[in-house]
């Protein structure tokens, strides 16, 4: 099958887990959408100066705390990178679950400040889900960049005024933050190539395959209307754990009981834009 083919197949396959046929109209989707027009135009310069801002000091900020790691390492504590880097990748892979359910289910794009920089993302992926494979390297990660920076900046205050003493008393809490600001800001790079199925490295397709970063068919689960399930986006290792005991399922329901809020009604409300 010609790449062409290949890419109408997904395409198709996409619109029908986006929008199952029933016996209702279902709401159309891609570029193309109203909605995701919409959307797209929001994005704005100044958001694009507080991307580039945000990448430019959290990457000074992974080399600058990096450095400081190694410098300061030890080899009888060989141990300490490999078991914070596990507890790393597992909060990590919990906290895109939870900030992606949060934006996906509440909030609203006319929210100040918050609505057209953060929310507004997550509105126009469900409704033109292969739009993050168009964005740039700024625009894809610039935001985790900026939670990077909020994990780092103490840790390069500590190294910069600790004593060596000091600094080994936290360097497994330091490894610890050190990593996990990593693994946050490389999740939507990962959720990027979740939707990529042409050009990607190989070692990319080869951590997919493992299910070692997040695999391009289970994210698909996340995609079915309504987009309720699968929120982890880093390695979707704990979706699978949360969808069994219906993790987010009881917190919905318990926001509901106490606020009347109910869960991703603006989500729709784009989604039915034509």
């Amino acid at each position: 099958m010609s790449p062409k083919g290949d890419t109408e197949t997904f395409s198709k396959l996409d619109e029908d887990l986006i929008s199952p046929k029933t016996k209702h109209e279902s709401p159309r989707w891609g570029q193309n959408h109203a909605g995701a027009r919409e959307l797209a135009d929001l994005y704005s310069t100044p958001k694009r100066i507080q991307e580039y801002i945000c990448v430019i000091a959290g990457g000074y900020l992974m080399a600058y705390v990096g450095a400081m790691l190694v410098m300061n390492f030890k080899i009888e504590n060989w141990m300490t990178p490999l078991v914070a880097g596990f507890f790393g990748i597992i909060v990590a892979d919990f906290f895109s679950g939870l900030v992606h359910w949060a934006a996906d289910s509440y909030g609203s794009v006319t929210l100040p400040v918050i609505g057209k920089a953060f929310i507004r993302p997550f509105r126009e992926h469900h409704i033109d889900p292969t739009a993050i494979t168009r964005h740039d390297f700024i625009e894809t990660n610039g935001d985790n960049f900026m939670i990077a920076v909020i994990l780092l900046a103490p840790n390069a205050l500590q190294f910069y005024l600790g004593s060596e003493s000091s600094i080994q008393k936290t360097y497994s809490l330091q490894s610890f933050f050190f990593l996990l600001a990593i693994f946050v800001t490389m999740t939507n790079q990962i959720h990027k190539w979740s939707h990529t199925y042409f050009g990607l490295p190989r070692w990319v397709t080869l951590l997919q395959d493992c299910h070692i970063i997040l695999p391009r068919k289970h994210h698909r689960v996340h995609h079915v209307a309504p987009h309720e399930t699968y929120f982890c986006i880093t390695t979707g290792w704990l979706n699978y754990p949360m969808e069994k005991y219906a993790f987010w399922t009881r917190l919905e329901a318990w926001i509901e009981h106490f606020t009347g809020y109910k869960p991703r009604v603006d989500d729709l409300k784009w989604a039915k834009k034509q």
